[in-house]
């Protein structure tokens, strides 16, 4: 089956300029012949109230939307932190779960231990633990390996993630 829709997702939506940059998002995969699917596409009316009933309706489409699309481009860059976005994280997996193919993109090369101590230095407490003396995960991949492992990590961003994704 050909790769056609792609859901993209990630933080990106919580961006002060999240319409804009989704459209250009949106924009980077027709470049690559894909049509992108970007989260705010249907966003909520001026005004809807920030209650469980709104996160469901969103929590709704977003599943459809990876339902509907062929593949998942995943922005896994850190967020809030030294991890990804935990609603990202949420996608990816149930993309995985539902066979489909995803591509993740970080902006800088290195183990996931690495990056973390470059990233963000006051998370980690010795060479093999974190500040709280848990220990890091230092398996040589990008991110945590229950997404690098079922996941096609690549370094850099979109464009990169398309090419990869087009190049197979």
């Amino acid at each position: 089956m050909p790769i056609r829709r792609l859901y993209l997702a990630g933080p990106d939506v919580f961006r002060p300029d999240a319409a804009a940059h989704g459209r250009a998002l949106v924009a980077a995969c027709a470049e690559f012949g894909y049509t992108g699917v970007f989260p705010l596409d249907e966003s909520l009316p001026p005004g809807a109230p920030l209650v469980p009933a709104t996160a469901a309706r969103i929590y709704r489409h977003n599943v459809a939307h990876i339902d509907g699309c062929d593949a998942v481009l995943a922005n896994l860059d850190f967020f809030r932190g030294p991890e990804p976005d935990s609603g990202t994280c949420f996608e990816v997996g149930y993309a995985v779960a539902r066979g489909k193919p995803v591509v993740g993109y970080v902006p800088e090369s290195g183990s996931f231990a690495q990056r973390i101590r470059q990233r963000h230095p006051a998370a980690v407490g010795g060479t093999a633990v974190d500040a709280d003396g848990w220990q890091l995960e230092e398996f040589g991949l990008p991110l945590n390996l229950m997404l690098a492992v079922p996941c096609r990590i690549v370094v850099g961003d979109i464009r990169v993630a398309l090419a990869a994704l087009r190049d197979g």
